[in-house]
């Protein structure tokens, strides 16, 4: 029945779940939970097991390691809601399959085989599918071919399912192209910003009681920030260098060390083309020479690109001394003589001729000391670590710290946007960020190789000073909001102006001219609100646009819609339209498996649940 019904949603499934289980699961291992204990729930009568959840989960866990960048553990998991976000998925996929059962959906024997015989994972040496290399694969994946196999079966089964649920939706045509209509419609209008030089008089000095007032209203605004006080040591390389003094030992071992970067061979930038005789490269060329072709039209007549040519950078030992003697010849850019190699006869073009280059000890002495400081600093702050964590492990207090090792305390008051000093650095703000009250210092390491420990000795919470202590902040801040103010009054004039015929310059006004601008366009010195303020406009509408930068006087010109006939056109419409059915066919679908998960009913094992939990490393954990 279900051969002859099979659609490309079924196959896919197909593959997918041979994917999940053979590539992205191999090697997860097929302990189980031993005893009696085989699945974590169901759906009607359709199981939820052990390893399902084990791989689904820890494929989430890898998943997420990956993105994150960090190992993420499943007491984390557990934490974040990670294995609910697994086990509803499995859920819902285990409710379609117990529907498609009761249906009596299944796909034959025959169609499980030739779904097995196309993964190349199990293919022997000939090609072909292989028993024992089938076996062999699903041992190593933890599987059992009964198990594999009812997998394959039961998610065709469930692909037969989604193709009869969602096979026939199909969004009307008026859906792809109101959208390509609204994304595609043009405009064209003029804008000018009423900017504050056109206000005829400057502001007043506000009286005490307007200032009281523009205070009491936006008292958040000069709100100081929450402070967390922090105290703390630091220890960075830059704190020791001054003190170390390498040897003229250490600095000849590390210019010894350093040799090929500071003495080099006489070097050239090249290029070779080979050919098939000698005749055939010489008569290259003369040609090149005569200017009748070029290298470059030579290595496209190959097939070849430039880069398929290039050999960088040589110097003579680099080449066998033939080559070498003839394109170490040539002591400008330029051809060499035809050279037998081992490719055959070949011309390399050479496109620079590099000197070679001395530096003597002397002349780099300096920088080799440095380098050798900071290094070896480096290395010294790394051997305190261990004094430092035992003194803070034995009780010492960070001052004390700092009075018995090289470490310098500090104190700093930290709201969040400090970029000055130990602030500077990613890793105290993180730690910053996260400490409270009483917690331990633990040493951290610095982005520059340097540590630090730091202590929360208090959370200030953020404060509104009184009115006479930041009462020029105050001014400053009524002055701009009543510029604003004003402005918005003149732009409300000049509109007026302007709906009843007035020319924008006419007004005063340096007016911009955007044409067939579409939705999505970035307009250089413009507000955002500019464009949404245009395309809500009717057609010859004006309007009146307010943002914290000011106030734009807009007037719309035209609107344009998009040329829906043409052939780019057409072929977005189409994408849009097979995008919203497929949108259309998931929701419709995700809908029917919630109804008919919630006519199985879902039960879970909790007990089943823990041991999972417990084995993977994360204890017990709720549902």
């Amino acid at each position: 029945m279900a051969k002859s019904q099979k659609s490309s949603a079924s196959k896919i499934a197909v593959w997918v779940i041979l994917v999940l289980l053979v590539a992205g699961l191999a090697g997860f291992g097929a302990g189980g939970l031993g005893g009696n204990i085989t699945k974590i729930g169901e759906v009607g009568q359709t199981p939820i097991t052990v390893q399902e959840y084990q791989r689904a989960l820890q494929q989430e866990l890898n998943f997420e390691t990956r993105r994150r960048g960090d190992a993420v553990s499943i007491q984390q998991a557990i934490q974040e809601g990670i294995d609910l976000r697994v086990r509803t998925r499995l859920a819902a996929n285990a409710a379609l399959a117990e529907e498609a059962r009761m249906m009596g959906l299944s796909v034959g024997d025959a169609e499980v085989i030739r779904e097995l015989r196309q993964v190349p994972a199990f293919q022997g040496a000939s090609g072909t599918f292989n028993r024992d290399t089938y076996e062999f694969t699903l041992q190593q994946s933890g599987l059992r071919p009964n198990e594999f196999e009812e997998n394959i079966r039961r998610t065709a089964a469930v692909g037969l399912l989604q193709q009869a649920v969602t096979g026939g939706l199909v969004l009307d045509d008026a859906y792809a192209d109101t959208l390509y209509n609204f994304l595609g419609e043009r405009r064209s209008f003029r804008w000018a910003s009423v900017t504050p030089d056109l206000l005829v008089v400057p502001n007043p000095q506000p009286a005490d009681a307007q200032l009281q007032a523009y205070y009491d209203d936006n008292s958040a605004q000069f709100e100081t920030p929450q402070l967390r006080k922090i105290s703390y040591i630091w220890l960075t390389p830059d704190m020791l260098t001054d003190t170390i003094e390498p040897t003229d030992g250490e600095l000849q071992a590390l210019y010894e060390e350093r040799s090929d970067e500071y003495n080099q061979p006489e070097r050239r930038l090249v290029e070779r083309l080979s050919f098939l005789t000698m005749d055939a490269a010489q008569d290259a060329k003369a040609a090149i020479e005569a200017g009748e072709t070029s290298f470059e039209t030579l290595v496209e007549e190959r097939g070849l690109t430039l880069e398929d040519v290039d050999q960088g950078e040589v110097a003579r030992d680099d080449l066998d001394a033939p080559i070498a003697d003839v394109v170490f010849a040539v002591t400008e850019p330029g051809l060499s003589e035809p050279v037998e190699t081992s490719l055959g006869p070949a011309i390399y073009r050479i496109n620079a001729v590099l000197e070679a280059r001395e530096t003597p000890f002397e002349d780099v002495r300096e920088e080799l000391a440095a380098e050798a400081a900071a290094d070896q600093a480096r290395r010294a702050v790394q051997s305190f670590r261990d004094d430092i964590d035992d003194l803070l492990v034995g009780g010492a207090t960070l001052e004390e710290v700092a009075d018995e090792t090289p470490a310098q305390f500090g104190t700093v008051d930290y709201s969040g946007n400090d970029r000055e000093g130990i602030t500077g650095y990613d890793n105290f703000r993180d730690e910053a960020e996260r400490l409270q009250e009483g917690d331990f210092p633990e040493v951290a390491d610095l982005s520059d190789g340097g540590l630090f420990a730091a202590r929360l000795d208090e959370i200030v919470p953020p404060t509104l000073p009184a009115l006479d202590e930041i009462r020029d902040e105050v001014a400053t801040a009524w002055d701009a909001a009543e510029i604003n103010r004003r402005l918005a009054e003149l732009g409300e004039t000049l509109k007026a102006q302007l709906d009843a015929g007035t020319q924008l310059e006419s007004l005063g006004l340096e007016g911009r001219t955007e044409t067939d601008r579409t939705r999505t366009d970035f307009i250089e010195g413009a507000p955002i609100g500019l464009l949404i303020e245009a395309f809500d406009l009717p057609a010859n509408g004006t309007a009146l646009v307010e943002d914290e930068s000011g106030v734009i006087l807009l007037e719309l010109l035209d609107i344009s819609p998009p040329d829906t006939a043409a052939d780019e056109a057409q072929a977005v419409i189409s994408q849009l339209s097979a995008q919203g059915s497929q949108g259309l066919a998931a929701d419709v679908f995700e809908m029917f498996g919630q109804a008919i998960q919630s006519r199985h009913g879902l039960s879970l094992d909790q007990a089943a649940l823990n041991a999972v939990h417990a084995q993977m490393g994360g204890g017990v954990g709720g549902i």
